[in-house]
């Protein structure tokens, strides 16, 4: 079968559920049998989102092969179970900066250099995904001419954006070339005036007209929608849109984001894009799996209520590990209710207040001195009271900070990267409180050696999946060796004992070996070590119901069917 490519295009407003909309194309896609790939072109020119503020596009995703993407790309990965690479996030930068970087190279042979045809050029190689460059670095992970029989491409913003003009035009051109081997599907948004109690189709007409303009008829509408739309209102959108009725759909707001892909199915959005193309649309896939999926979560009523002390005020900012949570809860038969804790707030006076009626706490990453005084604190507390606890990235690490402050009485202990120099203090004898300063700092937290001479902002930290080394009989081992519904990316016999796991990692500093021995005597255990680097990967205490912090990320790498197994070992202690 030859490939096939679906464009997912948006109008009127941003932020109507174009990455949900194409995560579940490819889902419904992928149960019929085919093989799918997503990927995402955002207008912005940034090189990749990896230095924008989480109040600009919500998370850093992480691939394997250790890009730094928006966050589309996990629903991408939650939805249909695949493992996206870098060639499936490209933004303007970087196109812009591949073809400056031919220009310089002479390959372009001293012509002028334009948005039509080089930009576009550029623009449709990805989407085609004939980048033989990209294939060539990325080849332990996939390759840029893999047999898919769908790629899916998302284009970010909104249809009349100057930023997205050159991508317009790229599809414009290949709808011409690849005939009926290419669908535009267009999602736009059909809002309800409660005044005049009316819905209104005039801005969904307004943007496929705008899109007509620019050489485009979109095959098929999704329309976002609050209220039902009955069908003498899609056939006046198909009638002024130049669309057939059974190729208008309607996105309405559903419980859960997981139920679009069903009610998508239900009103025949993949078998309207395989007629569009010339497949024969056979039976209705039974989705038997994410159907009991559905049940499991229509039924889970009582609830466990998690707290994720953070700096970011902002629900897309922690937006795979609140899904992570979610999903671990429904697999648990719960609802997880997650609740928001502000750590620049947090006081050693308040923090009980702040942390009351919580059954398990996530300390949340992120980076900078912002808020970290609050995590400690909340990481002290939930110690003392026994609250299980999951520290992730720099929450792992702030609950090494709190142990070493708290524990191994290091009262000034820090990390290197929130005070390039901390103030050492050791008991002068003993039964003494007195402490003296020395020189050396004590930073249990230190900048990562291959880190020590990097410059430059972005794409530069440790980044993608690493193999981890479990300590056998321990908390985090028995997660991953005892969970029947999760399987972690890659498990096999390590060097020295333990099974080899492989998590994805972003950050450049990690645990000071320095101090390990002292670590594991006082009662905090490293039970997970990279066999390459040797560095620390996952601390815990034993003692405790559930207290862990691992440095790499887990919720990048848990999805719909295949809750990954710490979010569900979590989960179990809170309840």
């Amino acid at each position: 079968m030859e490939t096939n490519y679906i464009f997912v295009t948006g109008g009127v407003v941003s932020s109507l559920g174009k990455g949900i909309i194409s995560a579940s194309i490819g889902k419904l896609l992928q149960a019929r049998g085919y093989k799918v790939t997503i990927q995402k072109f955002d207008p912005y020119i940034n090189i990749d989102p990896g230095t924008l503020n989480p109040y600009e596009h919500g998370e850093c995703y992480v691939t394997e092969d250790g890009f730094e993407t928006d966050l589309d790309l996990g629903h991408y990965e939650r939805f249909t179970g695949i493992h996206t690479t870098r060639n499936n996030s490209i933004t303007t930068g970087r196109i812009y900066k591949t073809v400056i970087d031919r220009e310089r190279h002479g390959d372009y042979l001293g012509k002028t250099i334009q948005v039509v045809p080089h930009i576009t050029d550029e623009i449709k190689r990805r989407m085609l995904r004939e980048n033989e460059e990209l294939r060539i670095k990325n080849e332990e992970f996939a390759t840029a001419r893999e047999d898919f029989d769908f790629v899916i491409t998302e284009v970010g913003g909104t249809i009349g954006d100057i930023e997205s003009a050159p991508f317009m035009e790229a599809i414009r051109q290949l709808r011409w070339e690849l005939g009926r081997k290419a669908v535009c599907v267009h999602l736009t948004y059909v809002p309800y005036l409660k005044a005049a109690d009316e819905l209104k189709t005039k801005p969904t007409q307004h943007s496929v007209k705008e899109l007509q303009g620019m050489g485009i008829q979109p095959d098929i509408l999704v329309l976002r929608t609050e209220r039902h739309l009955d069908d003498s209102m899609r056939m006046k959108v198909a009638s002024f849109c130049n669309v057939d009725l059974e190729c208008v759909v309607q996105s309405e707001d559903m419980p859960s984001i997981y139920e679009v892909p069903v009610n998508m199915q239900r009103q025949g959005l993949d078998a309207a894009i395989m007629r569009k193309i010339g497949i024969p649309v056979g039976e209705t896939p039974a989705m038997k799996p994410w159907r009991e999926f559905l049940d499991k979560q229509r039924n889970a009523t009582r609830e466990v209520h998690i707290g994720l002390v953070g700096k970011y005020d902002l629900q897309d900012a922690y937006k795979s590990i609140r899904e992570s949570l979610n999903l671990a809860g429904i697999y648990n038969d719960v609802k997880a209710k997650l609740h928001f804790v502000n750590s620049e707030e947090i006081t050693s006076e308040n923090v009980a207040e702040k942390l009351d009626g919580l059954q398990g706490v996530v300390i949340c990453p992120g980076f900078g001195q912002r808020g970290i005084e609050g995590k400690i604190i909340a990481a002290e507390y939930t110690r003392i009271h026994d609250i299980p606890t999951f520290g992730i990235c720099l929450g792992m690490q702030m609950m090494v900070i709190e142990f070493a402050r708290n524990v191994l009485g290091y009262k000034d202990a820090n990390s290197a990267e929130m005070r390039q120099q901390t103030q050492q203090t050791i008991p002068c004898m003993e039964g003494s409180d007195y402490h003296s300063p020395q020189e050396e700092p004590v930073n249990v937290i230190d900048l990562m050696e291959e880190q020590k001479n990097v410059t430059q902002m972005g794409g530069t930290m440790r980044l993608g999946a690493y193999d981890c080394r479990l300590v056998e009989g321990s908390k985090a081992f028995e997660a991953y060796s005892k969970s029947k519904l999760s399987t972690p990316l890659h498990t096999g016999e390590g060097q020295g004992g333990g099974s080899i796991i492989k998590e994805r990692h972003r950050h450049r500093y990690e645990f000071n070996n320095a101090y390990k021995e002292e670590y594991e005597a006082a009662g905090m255990k490293c039970v997970g070590i990279n066999p390459t680097a040797n560095l620390v990967e996952i601390v815990e205490i034993p003692e405790k119901r559930w207290y862990i912090g691992t440095q790499f990320h887990p919720e990048y790498s848990s999805t719909v069917l295949h809750p990954h197994p710490l979010f569900m070992s979590f989960i179990r202690s809170c309840c």
